[in-house]
């Protein structure tokens, strides 16, 4: 237990760094006018439209992006997991958030996150949770960074992620709000599994495994900095299934390679 305890510190450092980074983020919006959050919002979407395309052109094999982006783009509006994340951060407002701000926010801005407003997305508690859960869980160093704690102890990439995402945390709460905070239960599940997993998990896992799921994870981080933009409303949970194709596509490639 002791062991497991020592893994998971990186992790809760992460989501602890998140946790202020957004209650400082969250403390300013107070004081900041809406053109300035506006402001501050589209400069969120150009940053994550380039870190997107920066992540994206560390892909391998262009057949294997393309492919994961287009099944898992199927899979996951079959499923509707966009709407099912959604609903989830819906339900946690309503748990978490006073009875009275949740209805005012439901006057204010019925269909948000749905619709745009003066071409930017709205404010919405449920939308600032799906955005922000994707950003900080897709990605290399929350792969590897996870994999080094679990197997060598070293905790250096997820401390760097960790820093990093506490300053992205500050701009994505000023403009999308208090959602944003509770984006550190789908890290901890998600980099947990992994650090906790790391040891099964590790054999598996090569350069090309990593440089593909970082180009499928780019592609989505794309598609959030376009809805932060306001260029869009994208539905980009539903294309996370991206990721799970990319892991197969790699694995079955030794398989078909000796068949042909």
């Amino acid at each position: 237990m002791f062991k497991s305890g020592l893994k998971m510190i990186a992790v809760f450092v992460n989501c602890a760094t998140i946790l202020a980074g957004s209650i400082i983020g969250l403390l300013f919006a107070k004081k900041i006018p809406q053109k300035v959050t506006d402001s501050i919002q589209l400069a969120c979407g150009l940053v994550s439209f380039i870190m997107g395309v920066q992540m994206s052109f560390k892909y391998q094999n262009v057949v294997f992006l393309a492919l994961a982006l287009i099944l898992g783009g199927i899979v996951g509006t079959l499923l509707d997991i966009d709407g099912k994340i959604l609903a989830f951060g819906k339900f946690l407002e309503r748990i978490f958030m006073k009875k009275e701000d949740v209805e005012a926010r439901g006057r204010l801005s019925p269909s948000a996150p749905e619709s745009f407003s003066s071409g930017r997305p709205q404010k919405n508690f449920a939308y600032a949770f799906l955005n922000a859960s994707v950003l900080f869980c897709v990605g290399a160093m929350a792969i590897v960074g996870s994999f080094k704690a679990g197997i060598e102890h070293d905790y250096s990439i997820i401390f760097l992620k960790s820093i990093l995402d506490g300053f992205i945390s500050i701009g994505f709460a000023v403009a999308m709000g208090v959602g944003t905070a509770f984006s550190i239960i789908a890290i901890f599940l998600y980099q947990g599994a992994l650090t906790l997993l790391s040891v099964l998990i590790a054999p598996y896992v090569s350069e090309e495994m990593i440089a593909e799921l970082t180009g499928s994870g780019g592609a989505l981080i794309i598609l959030i900095g376009i809805n932060l933009m306001g260029l869009k409303k994208l539905k980009t949970a539903n294309y996370l299934p991206a990721v799970l194709f990319s892991v197969i596509f790699v694995l079955c490639e030794p398989l078909v390679t000796r068949m042909l």
